[in-house]
C-alpha cells in the first residue's frame, strides 16, 4: 500500500483557452479596416481539433456567430443610400459587435461557456 501526501491531488485537465483570447483580441481591433475580423474568422475556421461542447468550443461559435451576424448590418447600411439612415445601421452592427466580443472576453477569462 503506497502512501501519498495529502497535499497530492490527482492532475486535472485544464484546457488551454489561448486561442480563444488571441481571436478576441484580433475581433477587437476591428477599427482597423476589418482585417483582424477577417483572419480571426478564418484562424476560427479551420480549428478542428476542438471540442465544441468545450468551453473554447462554444467560444469559438460564438465568435464565428459574432462575425457573421455583422454582415447583415454592414450590408443593410451599404444599400441604404441617405446617410442620415446608414451611418446608425452602422452604429448599431458596430455597438452589437463590440457588445458580443465584451461578453465573449469576459466569460472566456471567467472560464464560463457562451
Amino acid at each position: 500500500m503506497s502512501m501519498t501526501p495529502s497535499n497530492m491531488l490527482p492532475a486535472q485537465q485544464v484546457e488551454d483557452n489561448s486561442l480563444g483570447h488571441f481571436l478576441y483580441g484580433l475581433m477587437s481591433a476591428f477599427p482597423l479596416f476589418f482585417v483582424p475580423v477577417l483572419l480571426s474568422l478564418w484562424l476560427n475556421l479551420i480549428q478542428k481539433n476542438v471540442n465544441p461542447e468545450s468551453v473554447l468550443g462554444s467560444h469559438l461559435r460564438w465568435q464565428r456567430m459574432s462575425i457573421i451576424g455583422l454582415c447583415p448590418f454592414f450590408i443593410a447600411g451599404y444599400w441604404i443610400s441617405p446617410l442620415w439612415l446608414s451611418l446608425p445601421m452602422y452604429l448599431v452592427g458596430v455597438s452589437w459587435f463590440s457588445y458580443r466580443i465584451f461578453k465573449g472576453w469576459i466569460s472566456l477569462n471567467d472560464g464560463l461557456a457562451v
